[in-house]
């Protein structure tokens, strides 16, 4: 008997309605535990999506995509990973499809081919979409976290914000403020133009080096500014104890294409958040003070320019002492700096001539007879034991001063 509707009698395809999503929670329960346990809400509408795409052909349309990449976001917040988000939306597609022909019959291989093809298709536009949400997502945290490492860095290198406060934001980056810590400066003399390269390879070699707590690494004024634990526990996978910090950040930037030779400058540890601020001060100010007296030395730590700080304390009284001791030597032919350098080789080296004579290139008869005209002009002998100090004082208080490529200011007239 023919069929009244005039249509064939075989099986026919029919679109999964609303009130057939028991067999699809069930597909999402089963893909969410396949994907370690990722929650099946971010799924959404993705499996009646599929099914619709398998029965009908129906693409996916703009606002379904959307509510995926939606879910990618949501995912990305969650702190799913990236691998188990699209595990998941892969899982349920081919669970969904092992499923279907338990809820939907199609008449022939030519129908299960295209609706297999529709299904396809819809997958690869959501995960795709999924993708997109979860990368965007992850962009805004990012951009959102290195805002607030870099206010972190600069309220802490400033030292004059909230102390409960500060101790509150600096526990997600792994500062403990109740540890010791201390600040390292890397400044450029060359032309430096991938900041972010260097700093990235920075932050790996001083976390394999240190540790990956308590570390914090940004630009500040042109430089870069390492923040680091006093007392460094070597990382798991580093080998050997562990470096110290300024000589970790030269090796380091040392292999660096651009921007070197670089200038190091290392404070002193303190404890506690003003202890980090104090720290940076004393970096940047030895940077700046091994600048101005053009040491050759690769890292300059703080704790070897106090002298210098000290002297700088009370200008009038070091340009007093330079007048006194070693202006004379400006009587010299050729001047007063051959004879400044011969002092500052000699103290170097511990006041041995045959080394000062090999650092300066010279035999040792000219260290010695030099040695003997400073004396002369000087009425000072740096040999002596008990003159000895007021001599390298003196020297270095010309160095501070600049003396004798500069003018030497006029002497505080007495009180």
């Amino acid at each position: 008997m023919a069929n009244p509707s005039g249509r064939g009698s075989g099986p026919r395809d029919r679109r999964v309605r609303p009130t057939d999503d028991e067999w699809l929670q069930r597909v999402a329960q089963e893909a969410g535990r396949d994907a370690g346990g990722v929650p099946v809400e971010l799924l959404g509408g993705f499996l009646s999506v599929l099914a619709q795409a398998a029965t009908s052909g129906r693409r996916p349309e703009r606002a379904e995509l959307d509510a995926v990449g939606h879910n990618g976001r949501r995912a990305a917040e969650l702190g799913v990973s990236a691998g188990h988000a699209v595990q998941l939306y892969l899982s349920a597609a081919w669970r969904l499809w092992r499923e279907l022909p338990r809820v939907v019959r199609f008449p022939d291989s030519a129908t299960t081919a295209t609706a297999a093809e529709a299904v396809m298709r819809a997958v690869d536009r959501a995960v795709a979409s999924l993708a997109e949400g979860y990368t965007a997502a992850r962009r805004d945290m990012m951009r959102s976290e290195e805002t607030l490492r870099r206010e972190l860095i600069e309220d802490l290198l400033r030292g004059d914000a909230d102390v409960g406060a500060l101790v509150e934001r600096a526990e997600p980056f792994g500062l403990d403020m109740a540890q010791p810590h201390q600040v390292a400066l890397a400044a450029p003399t060359g032309r430096l133009v991938d900041t972010e390269m260097a700093l990235s390879s920075l932050e790996r070699a001083v976390v394999q080096g240190i540790g990956d707590r308590d570390v914090l690494v940004a630009t500040k004024d042109g430089s870069i500014v390492v923040v680091a634990p006093a007392a460094p526990v070597a990382a798991a996978h580093a080998s050997g104890p562990p470096r110290e910090l300024g000589e970790l950040m030269r090796a380091e930037l040392g292999r660096a294409p651009r921007g070197g030779p670089w200038r190091i400058a290392v404070g002193r540890p303190h404890p506690g958040s003003y202890g980090i601020a104090r720290s940076y001060e004393e970096a940047r100010e030895a940077l700046g003070m091994a600048m101005r007296l053009q040491l050759d030395v690769p890292v300059v730590r703080a704790e070897d320019l106090l002298i210098y700080r000290v002297l700088l304390r009370d200008q009038p009284a070091i340009t007093d002492l330079v007048h006194t001791v070693v202006s004379p030597l400006a009587r010299a032919r050729g001047g007063a700096a051959p004879l400044l350098a011969t002092l500052d080789a000699y103290f170097a080296t511990g006041c041995v001539v045959t080394e000062t004579a090999r650092r300066l290139h010279l035999s040792v008869r000219a260290i010695t007879y030099r040695l003997e005209r400073i004396s002369e002009l000087t009425g000072y002998d740096p040999a002596d034991p008990a003159q000895r100090f007021t001599v390298q004082a003196a020297v270095l208080g010309a160095r501070l001063l600049g003396w004798p490529q500069s003018e030497l200011p006029a002497p505080a007239p007495p009180e």
